[in-house]
């Protein structure tokens, strides 16, 4: 029995109180009015809505040996990311590894593997393994269904992923990026009930006033937060908080805490923002997390105040798994899975004879996925378009890591690199290898360090080469989340170092290849254009 005193923090009836709560074999046996002299507040513990746990570089169990420290006790996790290199079996992986320790997973079915026909993936999940998957009570959903196009078509496949999951009675996600008017009401009406990629307040609030539910998102490269939280006055009983994806370095320092502190700090009612942080995912999705009322599992927090949410202690199932600023939750054993097989590569393979007068250039922009169209003059040298670090256009390529193939060029501004590369096997959504540099040696060196370790994250200069090997799906790393956070961290520095300056350039280059998401986007097959959803030129005359 663990008796725990303090401000009790009442979300369902929106009411605070002294009082005493008892914990039972896991429950919550009572909750009594009671006056004592504690003056930190106790509140069910913070979901995550939507992330990917693999943009953390961390198995789930040392995901949650991290989250913990922050207060949160679920998440709503996507594992389509390794579903995407390892298929059905990458899930399993991902569940498997989770229930290893006390913390509350809730994954989904991951409704696009592969997420377009236009890239190379490692594996295919179609609608009868979506229908195995959703026979499983650990999947409590599908996944973001990220091809609109096929819902507003009416694609076979896709309506056949949409049914299943209605006949299992399982939420459906929804990955709709500026989608408006009558294409965004046929994509609901096909029994899709979330969005995390509002990217402004207009589109935020169309959606919501058509019935969907709108997550705020506040990942290490996408942020919408700022667009989005005055919304949350009038609409919070239909918003969520999500990180989407969480760089390891980031998950150190906070998490769905650290939304609640900033929504608050703008003056939003505390009951509203801890409705959306810790109750409506629970009700969205079903969840198997208690809300601290008596009867509940005791997954709850204690936290110094509420307005900036410091965590002291945290229970799962009544288990204390974070206290007196030390994660409880033990590391545990596991295999690495991979599906690493391409040779390493020459200088030549990323040279591009040309003798365009123009060229299209991606725009990445500082905390978004999309990215714009631009027109720029080409730098051509031996008949080879080259990086101009003058203008802050550099060469971009995104390399098969599952067989031997010719890498794909383009041309990309905002990175700011002034000397050497930088690349990453994590590369959304078929995690290729994709590298940004001021050369084509640089570029190579990158490349082919990552084909050495079958996947990580790395920078190269002309003295220096780093490197974070990431040998599970060669997208996580098999280390603890502190040194997996600090090595990532040295690396983040380095390319800042190499002059950019970008907030976070591993993350957002890991997004340049994802094309499901506008304007222009690079694949291993070529330059997308995600707008007309089709192949475009490099060269524009």
């Amino acid at each position: 029995m663990t008796v725990l005193q303090g401000q009790i923090v009442d979300i369902v009836n929106q009411r605070i109180f002294k009082g005493e709560i008892t914990i039972t074999d896991g429950e919550i046996a009572s909750i009594e009015e009671k006056e004592h002299d504690v003056n930190h507040y106790i509140l069910p513990g913070f979901v995550d809505a939507h992330i990917h746990i693999e943009s953390s570089m961390l198995v789930p169990s040392e995901f949650a040996r991290l989250a913990v420290t922050h207060g949160t006790v679920a998440t709503v996790s996507d594992p389509h990311e390794i579903a995407n290199v390892l298929g059905v079996k990458g899930v399993e992986f991902m569940i498997e590894n989770g229930k290893k320790v006390p913390f509350k997973f809730n994954f989904g079915a991951p409704s696009c593997v592969p997420a377009t026909t236009f890239e190379s993936a490692g594996a295919v999940i179609d609608s009868d393994a979506i229908k195995i998957l959703l026979e499983n009570p650990d999947i409590k959903y599908l996944a973001e269904m990220m091809n609109y196009p096929g819902v507003l078509f009416d694609d076979e496949e896709v309506m056949k992923k949409l049914a299943c999951a209605k006949h299992y009675k399982k939420p459906i996600d929804g990955h709709a990026p500026g989608l408006r008017g009558d294409d965004i009401t046929k994509y609901i009406n096909a029994g899709i009930t979330t969005d995390h990629e509002c990217f402004t307040y207009e589109e935020a609030l169309e959606k919501l006033q058509k019935g969907m539910k709108i997550l705020i998102r506040e990942g290490s490269a996408a942020k919408n937060f700022e667009a989005l939280i005055d919304l949350a006055s009038e609409h919070y009983q239909n918003m969520m908080f999500c990180s989407d994806d969480k760089h390891p370095d980031d998950l150190l320092i906070d998490h769905i805490n650290r939304l609640c502190a900033r929504a608050v700090s703008k003056g939003i009612d505390v009951f509203k923002v801890l409705q959306m942080a810790c109750v409506n995912p629970v009700k969205h999705y079903n969840l198997d997390v208690g809300l601290l009322q008596v009867g509940d599992t005791a997954d709850c927090i204690v936290v110094e105040d509420l307005k900036d949410f410091k965590t002291l202690q945290t229970y799962v199932d009544g288990v204390l798994v974070f206290d007196q600023g030390k994660s409880l939750i033990k590391p545990v054993d596991f295999d690495n899975l991979n599906n690493f097989n391409c040779d390493k590569k020459t200088i030549e393979e990323f040279k591009v004879a040309s003798a365009a007068k123009q060229i299209r250039v991606i725009e990445a922009l500082e905390g978004q996925l999309v990215t714009n169209e631009l027109i720029e003059d080409s730098k051509i040298e031996d008949n080879n378009l080259v990086s101009n670090t003058e203008k802050d256009i550099l060469k971009m390529s995104v390399v098969n890591r599952y067989q031997n193939q010719k890498p794909s060029i383009a041309f990309i501004k905002n990175f700011g690199l002034k000397e050497g590369a930088i690349a990453s096997s994590v590369g959304h959504d078929s995690h290729n290898i994709i590298a940004v540099g001021v050369s084509d040696e640089d570029i190579c060196r990158a490349v082919n360090l990552l084909i050495e370790n079958k996947g990580g994250i790395c920078a190269v200069s002309e003295t220096e080469e780093q490197v974070l090997p990431l040998p599970v799906a060669g997208i996580i790393s098999d280390k603890d989340g502190k040194t997996v956070g600090e090595a990532y961290a040295k690396l983040d520095a380095m390319a800042k170092q190499l002059g950019s300056s970008l907030y976070a350039p591993y993350m957002t280059l890991s997004f340049m290849a994802l094309l499901v998401i506008p304007s222009l986007k690079l694949s291993d097959k070529g330059l997308f254009d995600g707008s007309q959803f089709k192949f475009t030129t490099l060269d524009v005359n």
